[in-house]
């Protein structure tokens, strides 16, 4: 996995609030958005493994399920 630079045009405000929050935390701006976007990531996750829950609740209609899992796994032995 490599890194790219790219450039990024943003508002004075949000630069300024960039750089502020950078020296408060002692990272570099490029660290700093890094970290933004990686909550960003794990927050899409998030909504993606909800979405997913909220959609296949009460599918498994065969009784309880960990017991199901028990019974099959204990073929394998």
């Amino acid at each position: 996995m490599g890194t790219r630079r790219i450039i990024v045009t943003i508002q004075d405000e949000d630069k300024q609030w960039l750089e502020g929050y950078s020296k408060v935390q002692k990272i570099s701006i490029a660290e700093a958005i890094r970290q933004g976007i990686g909550h960003l990531k794990k927050s899409h996750r998030h909504e993606i493994y909800e979405g997913l829950v909220e959609r296949t609740s009460g599918i498994w209609k065969k009784g309880d399920g960990l017991e199901y899992q028990k019974k099959i796994r204990s073929e394998w032995d």
